[in-house]
C-alpha cells in the first residue's frame, strides 16, 4: 500500500525534530547536519528507528539542507543516497506493525528569489530538481517539502518535484505569529496555490507550538480539499543549564495536536524540540480520522492573499490591454514597463480586486513581454492577476512564473482550445474563464450557451479540473448590433448560476459598443447582471458610474457591513469619468511628494528619474532627509503594523536604493554613510541568509555602512572584523535550532574582545527571552526592528 492510499482511511503520524536529536548527539555548532549521513550513519539510523518505534508512519530523511547550493554535485549525491539508506535501515530494524514510509525531506535553499533576492525562479527549480531526482532514484516513498516561508520558493520546489518524479508530494509552510508567511501569504492563498498544483497533502510546520498554530491550521481545514498536515514545534525555545529546551511537554503537546486531529487534520508529527517521546505520546491515543471533503470555494490568489468568487462581486480591471489604447501600444513597443506598472497601481487605487493583463501585439514577442509583465506587476502589486492571451506558449510561460493561483483568460468550447489550455490548468492550477462559444461561433440563444458550458465542464473533468475552477463568460454582445443581445446574455448568466451552480464573469463594456454615453448603458447592464447572479466583471475602474453601481449594489444586497465602503466611496463624490486619463499619472499619490510615492510603491525607475529632477535645485542630503527617509519610514511603520508585507518593503527599499545611487553621484567627495560601521553575519553552520540580506538592504537605505560577512561565518571572523573596524554594532542571524549555539559563542567572544560593540540578533528560532539568555544586547523580530534598534543603540 502506498502512502496516498493509506491516508485515505487513516491518521498518518509523522516523525519529530531531527536537528534537536543531532544536537544532543554531539553535532557541533556550524557543522552541516546532512554530512552526518556519511560520518555518523549509526546515529542517523538510530534516530529514524526511534521515531518508527514511537509509532511514526513516516520518517523524513536527513536531507533538509541537501541541495546543490550547499554541496558539490558528487558529495550531494553521496549524502542523499546515504540518507535514504539510513532511513531504510531504520525501517528494516524497527519494531511495530504499522505501515512505514520514507519521505525525502526538502527544506528551503536559504536564498531569496528574484525580484527580492538574487536567485532566479528557474534556477531554484533546477536546484530542487537535482535533489528530487537523486532521492527518487534511491527508492523513497514520497517527497516532503517543509518549513517554506516564501510562497514563490514553495512553488519552485513543488514544480520541481512534480516535474522530476511521480511520487506523492506533501508541502508544509512555516507561519509567523501573525498567521502569515514571511513574504505575506495567508493560509487561504497557500491552499489555493498548492491545491492548484496538485500537492497530495498540505499544511503547517515549525515556527510555533500547536496551540499557537491552531488558527492557521483551522484556515487550512476550512479551505483545503486535500489532507492537512501539522508538525508544530514543542512550543518556544529557551536556555536552561546551557541547553536549549522547549516549553511544551510531550503530554501537553499530544493533547493539543490530538484536538486538531479531531477537527480534521490527517497527518501529524513534530518539528523543533519534539523527540520520540513526543511522537509516542501522540500515537498512544487512537483518534478517528475525519473525512477529507471537497470544498467548493472558487478563488484566485497572489503572493499575499486570495480573492473569492461568490461571496460578493469581484472587479477585474481591464486597462492593461492594448485594444483601442494607442499610448499603451506605444509603451509595449518601447518595452516601457513603467507605464504598465503605473496603470496597474492606478487601477488598484480605484478599487480593482484583480488585474487583467493582456500585452498581445503582433510585432512584439508576446511570450517574453507577458512573462515580464506578470513578474514586474507582482513585484510591486499584491492583487491577483488574470493572464489574458490566446497564445498557449505565452500562457504557459506566464503561469509558470506566476506567484499564486492565477485567473486564466481564456478557454472556450472549441476542442482545440480545451486541448491547449486544460493541460496548463492541470499542471499550474488556475481559475479558468470559459467562453460560451465553439466551432460554430456564439449561440444566439441562452440554451445554446448553457449547452457549451456543459460540454466545457465535462471536458474539464477529464483533466481533474473541478467546476469550482471554471468561471463562465456567456459573452456580452453589443446591443447596437442586436436589440435582444443583452437579454440573452443575462438569461445565460442566470441559468449558468442556477442550473449549473457555476460562477460567471462578463466583459461588461462590450454591451454598449457603438453607442454614445456608454457608461449609462454599462452601469445599468452591470446592475441587471449582478441581480442575475454575476460573480465578476471585467470593467473600467476609472468609470464613476460603474463604481457607483458596484458600491450601491453591495450596500443594497447586505454585503457592506455598516455601509462602510459605500459611505467612504460616496464621501469622495467622484465625478463621471468614463475613460482613464490620456496619460496615466506617474503615481496615484495619496500623501507625500511624487518621489516619496514612487519609493512607497517600489517604482525604481520612477524614483531615480524624480531624484534627478530634484537634484537640479535641492541639496543631496536634503533629499535624503526630507524625501527618502520619510518614505522609508512610512513603509516601515506599515510593515510593523502588518499593513505592508515583506515584498512591498523590499521593493520600496530597492526604489530608495535607486534614488540613493543618483544622490551619490551628486555628493561631494568623502560624503558617505552617516552611521556605522555595522558588521552583519549569518552564524557559523547556518547557510540561510534571507533575513540577513533584507536587514543589510534596509540598514544601507537608512544610512548605515554595512559590512556583510555573508553566511556560515565563524565567531572568530566576526570578532576580528568588529575589532579591526572598531564597529559599534553587530548583527547576527540564525534560522536553524542547531546553529544557535554558534550564535551564543559569537556573542561571548564579542563581549570579551570588543566590549564596546552592541549585538543585535534575530532569526526564526529566536525569541526575546532566548536572545537575552544567550547574551544579546537586543532582539529583533524583523528587519525594521533591527533598524530601530541600531538607531537607538548607536553612540
Amino acid at each position: 500500500m502506498n502512502i496516498t492510499e493509506y491516508m485515505k482511511d487513516h491518521i498518518v503520524y509523522l516523525d519529530g525534530g531531527m536537528g534537536t536529536l543531532l544536537h544532543s548527539a554531539g553535532l557541533e555548532p556550524g557543522e552541516p547536519p546532512e554530512r552526518w549521513n556519511l560520518t555518523h550513519p549509526e546515529v542517523i539510523t538510530s534516530i529514524h528507528r526511534a521515531y518508527f518505534d514511537a509509532g511514526s508512519h513516516v520518517v523524513a530523511t536527513n536531507t533538509f539542507g541537501a541541495n546543490s547550493l550547499h554541496f558539490g554535485e558528487q558529495e550531494l549525491e553521496r549524502i542523499i543516497r546515504a540518507a535514504v539508506a539510513n532511513a531504510k535501515a531504520a525501517r528494516d530494524g524497527s519494531a511495530g506493525t504499522q505501515p512505514k514510509f520514507i519521505a525525502l525531506d526538502i527544506g528551503p535553499t536559504g536564498r531569496m528569489l528574484k525580484p527580492y533576492g538574487d536567485l532566479d525562479f528557474e534556477n531554484a527549480v533546477s536546484v530542487f530538481a537535482k535533489t528530487v531526482q537523486t532521492g527518487a532514484a534511491c527508492g523513497v516513498d514520497l517527497i516532503l517539502i517543509e518549513t517554506m516561508n516564501d510562497s514563490y520558493e514553495t512553488k519552485a520546489a513543488l514544480l520541481a518535484a512534480k516535474e522530476s518524479c511521480d511520487l506523492p508530494v506533501f508541502v508544509s509552510n512555516a507561519y509567523g505569529a501573525d498567521g502569515k508567511l514571511m513574504t505575506g501569504a495567508t493560509p487561504a492563498a497557500m491552499v489555493a496555490l498548492l491545491e492548484g498544483m496538485r500537492a497530495d497533502a498540505i499544511g503547517v510546520n515549525c515556527s510555533l507550538g500547536p496551540q499557537a498554530l491552531a488558527p492557521v491550521v483551522r484556515e487550512y481545514l476550512k479551505y483545503a480539499s486535500v489532507p492537512v498536515l501539522l508538525k508544530p514545534n514543542a512550543g518556544m525555545p529557551r536556555v536552561q543549564d546551557g541547553q536549549t529546551v522547549y516549553d511544551v511537554m510531550p503530554d501537553a503537546f499530544a493533547q493539543e495536536v490530538q484536538a486538531l486531529l479531531r477537527e480534521g487534520v490527517r497527518l501529524a508529527g513534530g518539528c523543533c524540540g519534539t523527540t520520540p517521546q513526543y511522537i509516542r505520546a501522540l500515537t498512544q491515543t487512537a483518534v478517528q480520522p475525519v473525512p477529507v471533503r471537497e470544498k467548493a470555494y472558487s478563488c484566485v490568489s497572489s503572493y499575499s492573499h486570495a480573492v473569492f468568487f461568490g461571496k460578493e462581486p469581484v472587479l477585474i480591471g481591464e486597462r492593461i490591454n492594448p485594444t483601442g489604447k494607442k499610448p499603451f501600444k506605444e509603451a509595449l513597443r518601447a518595452h516601457d514597463i513603467g507605464y504598465l506598472l503605473r496603470e496597474g497601481i492606478a487601477q488598484q487605487d480605484q478599487g480593482a480586486q484583480v488585474l487583467d493583463v493582456n500585452v498581445g501585439l503582433p510585432e512584439i514577442d508576446e511570450t517574453e513581454m507577458l512573462t515580464t509583465a506578470v513578474c514586474e506587476l507582482q513585484a510591486i502589486i499584491d492583487l491577483p492577476l488574470q493572464i489574458d492571451t490566446s497564445n498557449a506558449c505565452a500562457m504557459e510561460a506566464a503561469l509558470r512564473r506566476y506567484n499564486g493561483k492565477a485567473m486564466i483568460n481564456s478557454v472556450n468550447g472549441k476542442q482545440s482550445s480545451m486541448d491547449a489550455v486544460f493541460p496548463l490548468v492541470q499542471k499550474y492550477g488556475g481559475l479558468v474563464v470559459a467562453l460560451t462559444l465553439d466551432e460554430n461561433g456564439i449561440p444566439e440563444t441562452a440554451q445554446g450557451r448553457v449547452e457549451i458550458a456543459r460540454r466545457i465542464l465535462a471536458e474539464a473533468a477529464t483533466y481533474g479540473i473541478a467546476p469550482k475552477n471554471l468561471i463562465f463568460d456567456p459573452l456580452a454582445m453589443a446591443v447596437s448590433a442586436g436589440p435582444g443581445a443583452a437579454k440573452v446574455t443575462l438569461e445565460s448568466v442566470e441559468r449558468i448560476h442556477n442550473e449549473l451552480g457555476c460562477r460567471t464573469s462578463l466583459g461588461v463594456s462590450n454591451v454598449s459598443f457603438g453607442l454614445p454615453q456608454r457608461d449609462l448603458i454599462n452601469s445599468t447592464f452591470f446592475a441587471m447582471a449582478l441581480q442575475c447572479g454575476l460573480d465578476a466583471a471585467i470593467m473600467n475602474p476609472y468609470s464613476a458610474e460603474m463604481m457607483k453601481t458596484f458600491y450601491a449594489c453591495r450596500a443594497l444586497n447586505g454585503l457592506d457591513e455598516g455601509f462602510a465602503s459605500y459611505i467612504a466611496f460616496a464621501q469622495q463624490a467622484p465625478e463621471a469619468q468614463p475613460t482613464a486619463p490620456a496619460a496615466v499619472p506617474a503615481v496615484q499619490a495619496q500623501e507625500g511628494s511624487a518621489l516619496q510615492q514612487a519609493i512607497v510603491r517600489g517604482l525604481r525607475e520612477q524614483a531615480a528619474l524624480l531624484t534627478d529632477e530634484l537634484l537640479s535645485g535641492t541639496q543631496p542630503l536634503c533629499i535624503v532627509q526630507q524625501e527618502i527617509i520619510p518614505a522609508l519610514n512610512r513603509v516601515g511603520v506599515g510593515f510593523e503594523n502588518k499593513t505592508v508585507y515583506l515584498p512591498q518593503l523590499l521593493m520600496s527599499a530597492e526604489a530608495a536604493k535607486a534614488a540613493f545611487e543618483r544622490i551619490k553621484t551628486a555628493m561631494p567627495a568623502g560624503g558617505g554613510a552617516a552611521h556605522g560601521p555595522f558588521v552583519l553575519a549569518t552564524v557559523q553552520g547556518d547557510i540561510h541568509d534571507i533575513g540577513k540580506n533584507i536587514v543589510r538592504l534596509l540598514l544601507e537605505n537608512y544610512g548605515f555602512q554595512v559590512v556583510d560577512l555573508g553566511r556560515d561565518v565563524a565567531p572568530e571572523t566576526v570578532t576580528e572584523t568588529v575589532v579591526r573596524l572598531h564597529a559599534p554594532l553587530a548583527g547576527l542571524s540564525a534560522l536553524m535550532t542547531t546553529t544557535v549555539p554558534a550564535m551564543e559563542k559569537t556573542i561571548r567572544l564579542l563581549h570579551s574582545r570588543a566590549p564596546w560593540c552592541r549585538v543585535i540578533v534575530g532569526g526564526a528560532v529566536l525569541t526575546q527571552e532566548y536572545a537575552h539568555q544567550i547574551g544579546a544586547d537586543a532582539y529583533a523580530r524583523d528587519a525594521m526592528e533591527v533598524v530601530r534598534a541600531a538607531e537607538a543603540m548607536e553612540p
